[in-house]
């Protein structure tokens, strides 16, 4: 029983970038990948529709900003923890020394 083998976004992308650039042609690299000529248009396809939105991708998102805000917090109140416990260690010991020498 044959599989159906699958191919990655990135070995996709080199297809039609090949017939894009004139390199090759679709029954080349169909002939060349062992691959239908109606597969590599499939792909051709989508990848004209969907190249518009590498340019609609401006910035981060919302919530990506918004969870590094977050975390930022979140670090600085760890960062602020952590030198109130130094302190908070420091005097502890001194008291401890204190206590020590006068017994």
């Amino acid at each position: 029983m044959p599989t159906h083998r699958t191919f990655s976004s990135e070995f996709k992308t080199q297809v039609v970038l090949e017939i894009l650039s004139g390199s090759k042609s679709q029954a080349e690299l169909a002939r060349e990948h062992r691959l239908k000529p109606d597969t590599i248009a499939r792909w051709k396809r989508q990848f004209l529709e969907n190249a518009h939105r590498l340019f609609e991708l401006q910035g981060p998102d919302d919530a990506a900003v918004a969870r590094i805000a977050e975390l930022e917090q979140a670090l600085g109140r760890k960062t602020m923890e952590l030198e109130i416990a130094k302190k908070a260690s420091s005097i502890l010991n001194r008291l401890q020394d204190a206590d020590w020498r006068t017994s």
